[in-house]
């Protein structure tokens, strides 16, 4: 399969929320596995940016009085588009990233499950909902949700379809309008993305796509949004948290990872080796929950290194849009660099590769090899930062406990992977792990799929959560009204206020027997 047409980035640049974009300065886009130019975008300014902003405002108030039943009904739609395109997306994936075609498919389908989560259970989470009132028969509280009003999403290149578009169905559910701000890399994945949610029935104004540098574009978004939601790294995620807060505005973010993966003595060993290839590997590394940093205990050490660098030494690296490649390449010059400036550092301070440790520009400009790498020492920069490429390092313990507070001696604390010989063990040391996901018996699939429970990182490794209730419920204000009944909180008329002071302490203590109180 080719590479997207010219006429599919032609249409697709029609739906780019910049007026007059043909007379506008561009940036091009080229295909990762080779360099060559497939397409140009233009690149949006601040004005571009707020003028979105504000159609989006009008969108929003019609959009807001909609019910969330009628809302749910377009993301059913494109769960269903999404599914029917899959292999279209998947081109355009691959093109922009350089990933394996598995690693796009995964992308997609992300997309497919989480519009069809919230398009099923957002009607439920968001309908009003009694609260235990303050006095008992008196008082009747309910808690409404409103939508917060424009999201600004800001999303990266590694994933830049799901990533684009699955924060934005929970804020679109919630009654918000969204402006994106996809990665320049990538643009043209985000619009792919979008086109089939304006074919769905949303409308086009309530989700603008303005592409641009994020230190303009970007920075319009956080000083006119009413929310934002960013993914990417820990540094600019700080940076935007600080602007977000001057404003008063709600920030969520998903951010870096040097993820763990615990191995005891009892794990299967062929069971791990496979999973860590999974686990480090997909997207080429390029993805903040794959595990860069491996703690296995000393007895089987030595054994659990030889499989998985002989498993890794014959991995199927190459470029392509079929399947059956396991790795493709990288996205840009700078990671390449990234990586080999990591895994150039760790040998020199007299780290040992497993495996891999190589660019391999014969097959394409931006392709690394996976590498695994063993006694890293502490002062090399992969000890602890992250490195977001196809490179992980095997360090063996003496014990569980030593794994356990090695995997948590970092500042991120984003995605885990712990396997032993039960799944009660593995259970028990998942709850000690500081991480905001942890999987047992897995790298990172089963938990970030668990669309139903929250995600995200604890530490620098993010703030606040998507998934579940909690990535809905962040796009909205809640109001709670407090209706009084019988008789005001004064007391009964006719009743002395002196009276009625002394009857009031005796049955606030009574209310404790109540339920919920």
């Amino acid at each position: 399969m080719p590479a997207p047409s010219a006429a599919t980035f032609a249409r697709l640049a029609e739906l780019i929320a910049i007026p007059d974009a043909a007379s506008r300065p561009t940036r091009s886009v080229v295909e990762a596995f080779t360099g060559r130019e497939l397409a140009t975008v233009p690149v949006g300014t601040a004005d571009d940016a707020r003028a979105a902003i504000e159609r989006a405002r009008v969108a929003q108030a019609d959009w807001a009085r909609r019910s969330v039943e009628q809302r749910a009904e377009i993301f059913h739609r494109y769960h269903d588009l999404v599914l029917a395109h899959r292999e279209e997306l998947m081109d355009m994936a691959q093109a922009e990233t350089g990933k394996a075609r598995a690693s796009a498919q995964e992308e997609v389908l992300d997309i497919a499950l989480t519009a069809r989560y919230y398009a099923r259970t957002a009607p439920k989470v968001l309908r009003p909902r009694r609260a235990t009132g303050m006095l008992p028969g008196l008082t009747k509280t309910t808690v409404h949700y409103h939508p917060k009003g424009v999201v600004g999403v800001i999303s990266p290149w590694n994933y830049p379809m799901t990533l684009a578009v699955s924060d934005a169905v929970a804020a679109l559910l919630a009654g918000n309008a969204v402006v994106l701000k996809p990665d320049s890399q990538t643009p043209y994945c985000a619009l792919a993305v979008v086109e089939l949610l304006y074919r769905a029935g949303l409308p086009r104004d309530l989700f603008a796509v303005v592409p641009g540098p994020g230190s303009v574009v970007g920075t319009a978004l956080v000083e006119n949004a009413d929310y934002l939601m960013f993914t990417g790294s820990s540094q600019t995620g700080s940076l935007l948290a600080e602007q977000a807060g001057r404003r008063l505005i709600g920030f969520s973010a998903e951010l870096g990872g040097k993820n763990p993966m615990i191995v005891t003595a009892g794990a299967n060993l062929r069971e791990v080796t496979d999973a860590a290839v999974r686990a480090c590997f997909s997207n080429s590394g390029q993805l903040c929950i794959s595990i860069e940093r491996i703690y296995v205990e000393k007895s089987v050490a030595p054994e659990f290194i030889r499989m998985l660098g002989e498993r890794v030494r014959n991995m199927t690296l190459a470029p392509g849009y079929e399947y059956g490649v396991e790795m493709g390449s990288m996205v840009n010059e700078t990671q390449v660099k990234a990586v080999s400036g990591h895994v150039d550092d760790a040998v020199a301070k007299g780290a040992t590769v497993v495996a891999g440790g190589k660019a391999r520009p014969d097959l394409g400009p931006l392709f690394y090899e996976p590498t695994v790498l063993t006694d890293v020492p502490e002062d090399a920069e992969c000890y602890r930062e992250e490195t977001f490429g196809p490179l992980v390092s095997v360090y063996p313990v003496d014990n569980v406990e030593e794994a356990i507070r090695r995997a948590n001696d970092t500042e991120y604390g984003l995605n885990a992977s712990v396997w032993a010989g039960t799944k009660a063990q593995g259970e028990a040391i998942a709850a000690r792990v500081r991480a905001g996901t942890v999987n047992v018996d897995e790298g990172y699939a089963p938990a970030w799929g668990s669309t139903d429970a929250p995600m995200g990182g604890m530490g620098i490794s993010g703030m606040g959560r998507r998934h579940g209730a909690e990535g809905l419920l962040k796009y909205t204000e809640p109001q709670t009204i407090a209706t009084t009944r019988v008789m005001n909180l004064g007391g009964p008329r006719g009743v002395p206020p002196k009276l009625w002071s002394k009857v009031m302490p005796p049955f606030v203590k009574a209310m404790q027997w109540l339920p919920g109180r």
